[in-house]
């Protein structure tokens, strides 16, 4: 039997969405994704997909302009929490530790090499679900919407990256995660790279921003149960006047199967590694 592989990261556990519109994204997210608000604090709501183990996935913030802002990943132990905050001030890219926020204990706050922010902790608070959201199996975060999309759990994020080099090597070396896929130029150097945390195909990904600007946004997907329930989202959203980019259809990179909506998310089915579960 093959050795487990050992990860100091666990997943991505939460996204913040800047938006100047924010009544029409809130709409989008609470209504159409069919995710529940579980709190609001100043100009932001954080809401949650509906089986995620922690308080929230998505906060939602207003803002002048779109894009997004810090990302929260958990790491696999106390142990490794120190172990990748050591990793990351050795290489010049921490801002600190920060108080807790909503379902979220002390995290240290860092930038990719690209200016993208983060905050990376292991303290969490469980979600736990009231009369309303209760469910009829244990094993389930919370009771299924039964509406809209029903999206699931947070899938994986792709940055834009003015250098997919620098983050790559990044992601390889202070994080410790996993690249699974590649998108090798001949001229050299990479325009995408793909890593794992643990056992699905990928977490995060880097697509070279033709602009040259750093700190980009290019899209955020949400896991669905089945590759049906894909095509089921595509005609809600026909039928809500949401505009669709492309698909759907059978993502070229480990094969999920997804569709890209308007203001750059996606909806995928699970994306798991060949032979994991």
């Amino acid at each position: 039997m093959a050795e487990l592989e050992n990860f100091d990261l666990a997943h991505i556990s939460a996204v913040e969405i800047l938006t100047p519109k924010f009544d029409e994204s809130l709409w989008f997210f609470r209504d159409l994704l069919a995710m529940r608000e579980v709190e609001r604090i100043g100009e932001s709501v954080y809401l949650r997909c509906w089986d995620e183990y922690e308080t929230y996935s998505i906060k939602l913030t207003a803002s002048t302009n779109n894009g997004v802002g810090r990302t929260m990943l958990r790491a696999t132990s106390p142990e490794a929490l120190q172990r990748r905050v050591a990793a990351i001030e050795a290489a010049g890219l921490g801002n600190g530790w920060r108080e807790p926020e909503v379902g979220i204990g002390d995290y240290y706050e860092f930038e990719d090499p690209d200016g993208h922010e983060f905050g990376i902790y292991y303290d969490t608070t469980l979600y736990t679900p009231d009369e309303h959201d209760r469910p009829a199996l244990k094993n389930q975060a919370s009771r299924y919407p039964g509406r809209g999309v029903n999206v699931r759990r947070l899938d994986h994020i792709n940055y834009l990256a003015s250098d997919v080099n620098a983050v790559g090597e990044f992601w390889d070396q202070v994080m410790k995660s996993r690249e699974t896929e590649q998108v090798e130029l001949d001229a050299g150097g990479f325009a995408a790279r793909w890593f794992r945390f643990a056992q699905k195909s990928y977490d995060v990904v880097y697509s070279d921003d033709w602009t040259g600007e750093r700190g980009r946004f290019h899209h955020l997907a949400f896991a669905t149960d089945t590759r049906e329930d894909i095509l089921k989202a595509a005609d809600f959203f026909l039928e809500e006047g949401v505009y669709i980019e492309y698909g759907p259809y059978k993502h070229a990179i480990n094969r999920p199967s997804s569709f890209m909506f308007g203001n750059r998310a996606v909806i995928a089915s699970n994306s798991l590694m060949p032979g994991l579960a």
